[in-house]
Parts: structure tokens; sequence; C-alpha cells
């Protein structure tokens, strides 16, 4: 059959499953291991379509599981995953109840990453109907923890190995050939004034929204109103026993910072502006500021040509006195986690940086056979030649495992608000993933060695 018929006859069924996955709120939980109750159910689910399509799965533990057609000794690896972001606030319907308005499907995790998942299964069930001539094993890996760290495919590789050629489909067209390092931090503040402090949803999140109490007294308000007005954001402020604070910022990936608003840096700013005399937002101020890519703490001095650094903070609480913040730095290509280390290292004995995770950056010579085999599958499909594949600052399962990219699965130009209010997913572009994932399977199959 052919491919764009049988995409225009199983289309209701590719949205009726997406609707499916994207019904299980899917968020880290440590209710029950590994990942939460909810991530086991929706692995389920998955592992129930694919068997439907032909492919034979296999349970790893919860911590992902597989659907394999095909034939050989190479195995070509796809891997989508099936964990999501908190919803957070903002939604204009219910993020768990896929709506379909105006061409776009909304829903928690319809282009991130669920989308991508069912893209590929009925990539893979058009060649098992058709009965493509495989030369080599195809596995759809679906793991339930990339969103929290990815040790669902360590310990898929620890159990099942690496694969021989790649991708997911959790980037961009017509593809990723390099992805930033990545180092991860605690930033805790041992002498504040900050009475209580929250904000943020997730790490990696440009934080939308977050809430301080303070004393009376402990700044020029005038001037803090100021600051934030200038700035564009909104703000609600209370005079109760203290001064409670409430400032809207806008979402984002932490990745691409630029594109929000970060409530917690304009918080501290404000209120730096506005006088407070506090050590922890003076040292903020002098090593943070209002800045997303590391400009006072000398992060320019090991970008690249490829790819230059961001900083994000998602999250924040007190944690009885102290008051601890998540921070996300994205790193350049070229770069590695011992210079950034380094360029890190201004703790002192009111305010700590606890690293949590360091992730070297990922690099493909855009001219190696996998590379060019996906990029062709792109260009046959759409026509493009112009567009060229790119390095982000993202960080997908293309770092847990060898030989692998992040290949779709928004468009150049695009954007889905991943990790924001109302993600979104075109739908004619959710068929021409299923016709770019078929090309791309065929030719990698065709690759010798």
């Amino acid at each position: 059959m052919e491919v764009k018929k049988f995409i225009e006859n199983n289309f209701e069924n590719m949205k009726a499953d997406l609707k499916k996955l994207v019904s299980y709120n899917s968020v880290y939980s440590d209710d029950e291991k590994p990942f939460g109750s909810v991530n086991r159910k929706v692995l389920d689910e998955a592992l129930k379509m694919m068997e439907e399509k032909g492919l034979k799965t296999e349970n790893v533990d919860y911590y992902a599981g597989y659907g394999e057609t095909g034939e050989g000794e190479k195995l070509i690896g796809i891997l989508a995953h099936l964990d999501v972001v908190p919803a957070g606030e903002g939604w204009d319907s219910d993020p768990f109840e896929m709506i379909e308005k105006d061409g776009k499907v909304y829903g928690r995790g319809v282009s991130d990453d669920k989308g991508g998942a069912v893209a590929s299964m009925y990539a893979l069930k058009y060649l098992i109907d058709e009965k493509y001539p495989f030369k080599k094993r195809v596995r759809l890996i679906l793991g339930c923890n990339e969103e929290t760290g990815s040790a669902c495919i360590a310990h898929y590789v620890e159990k099942k190995g690496q694969i021989d050629y790649g991708f997911t489909p959790d980037g961009n067209f017509p593809g990723i050939y390099a992805e930033k390092g990545m180092y991860m931090a605690r930033v805790v503040g041992h002498d504040t004034k900050i009475i209580d402090i929250k904000g943020g949803e997730a790490s990696n999140v440009v934080c939308k929204k977050v809430a301080a109490v303070l004393p009376e007294g402990s700044f020029d308000e005038k001037i803090f109103k100021a600051f934030l007005d200038e700035h564009g954001l909104k703000y609600e402020i209370e005079h109760k026993d203290n001064i409670e604070v409430v400032v809207h910022g806008v979402a984002a990936h932490a990745s691409m910072p630029d594109l929000g608003v970060n409530a917690i840096s304009h918080l501290f700013e404000g209120l730096y502006a506005a006088g407070i005399d506090d050590k922890f937002i003076s040292w903020f101020h002098e090593h943070f500021a209002l800045t997303v890519h590391g400009e006072l703490i000398g992060l320019q001095s090991i970008e690249d040509k490829i790819s230059n650094s961001s900083i994000n903070f998602g999250v924040i609480r007190m944690n009885g006195k102290d008051l601890e913040m998540s921070l996300d730095m994205r790193f350049a290509v070229m770069s590695n986690t011992k210079k950034v280390c380094d360029l890190m290292n201004f703790s002192d004995e009111n305010n700590e940086l606890v690293v949590g995770g360091l992730v070297e950056p990922l690099y493909f010579d855009i001219n190696t056979p996998m590379i060019r085999a996906l990029k062709k599958a792109y260009e046959d499909v759409t026509g493009d030649h112009e567009s060229q594949m790119e390095a982000i600052g993202g960080g997908t399962y293309a770092k847990a495992i060898n030989n692998c990219i992040a290949f779709g699965c928004e468009f150049r130009d695009e954007d889905n608000h991943i990790h924001d209010a109302n993600e979104s997913l075109v739908l004619e572009n959710f068929k021409k993933q299923v016709e770019i994932y078929i090309e791309a399977i065929r030719n990698l199959n065709e690759i010798e060695g």
C-alpha cells in the first residue's frame, strides 16, 4: 500500500492511540518503583499497542519496554519516552484529555514525546504489514524516566545492551548532530532573610511562578514594583504579618531560557534593586542576576562555533531555614565537565553549589553513514534540502545509548509549547512524521556493515 494511503487509513487510530497515552499523567512519582504507578500503567498500555501492531514485546522491569520486528545481527533502535513533565498552570483545556482544534491536538506529551512514540509505532506497522525485507532487527524502545534522568535507558542498556544505529523522536528535524553537556546542581543559601519561598514545577522548565514571604520593611516596595513593571512581569503583593509576594514569569524548556521569563531571577533581582540586605540575594546578583548564558561566571570562555551555554533556575523551596534551588546548565558541545566545574567554583560559607549530575556533550560527524541516512529520509519526504542539522541544548536519550541522535519530531520554525501550557501537535506534521520514520528505517536498514 502507498504510504500516504496507509496513513490516511490509520489516522483515526493514530489519534486514538495518542489520546489514550496522553490520558496518563505520567510524571515521575515515588509511589511505586521504579518511576511511579502511572508510568507502569502507561508502559503496559504502550506495550499492548505495539503487540497489536505485530511487534514482539518485552517489559524490562518497568524501567523501559520494547517492541521488535525484523531479523539479523545488527539492531536499529528507536527510543521514545512515555514520561512527561508536570502540566503546570495556564492550560485552556485538561492537559490529560487530548483535544483537537484547528488542525492541532493539545495535551501534555502530544509532542514530548508520546506523539513520537505513536508515529514510530505506525511506521513499524506499515513495514510489517507490507512484509518489508528487513536485513536488521528494529526495536522501538520506550522509557519512563527521560525527563528526570534517563535511568530507564541506563537500566535497559545494562540488561539488553547497545544498538548499532538509531534515533530518538525527541528533538527537531532534520536532526540533531550535537547536544550540549549538562551540569545539574542545587543552589543552597544558608543565610537569607526570606521566610518562605516556593516556585517552579521541574528543574528543566523555566520557572513560571514564584511566591515568597519576606519581613515587613526589608526592601523598598516602590522600587521593587517599578523594577517588575519595567521588565513587564505581573505580580501580587499582600501585607499580612509579613509581606507576601507572587511573581509571574513565562515557562519554556530549560535548554532555551531565552524563550521564557524566569520568575525566580526577576524576584531576586527586584529585591536586590529594592535594597534588601540579604547575603544570598547579593551572591545571586553577583554571579547570575538576569543572565541566561552565564555571562557573569565566564561561560563564554568555553563556548565554540557550534553552541553557547545556558542556565536555568527551575524549582525553589525552603528546607528548614535554608533556601534550595535547582540549577540546570547546558554547556558548549566542544567543552567538558571539568572546565565547567572549574568555572563554577564560587561557593562560600553562606552559599553553596551542590553538584547533582554531570553529563558530557554529544557530537557526531554529519558525514557518517547513519547521519546521512536520516537526513536523506527527511529530505526525500519533505523536499527540504536547505535546512541543516543543528546542535541543541536539550538532553535526549542519544546521550544514554550508543549510535543515536535526536531526529524529529518537531519541525523547523514550529513551536509546540513543549514543557509549557497548551502543548500541541500539528496533525499534518503528525502524518509527516510517520512518512519520515518509515523512510529512515528503510535507509538505516540498507547501511552496510
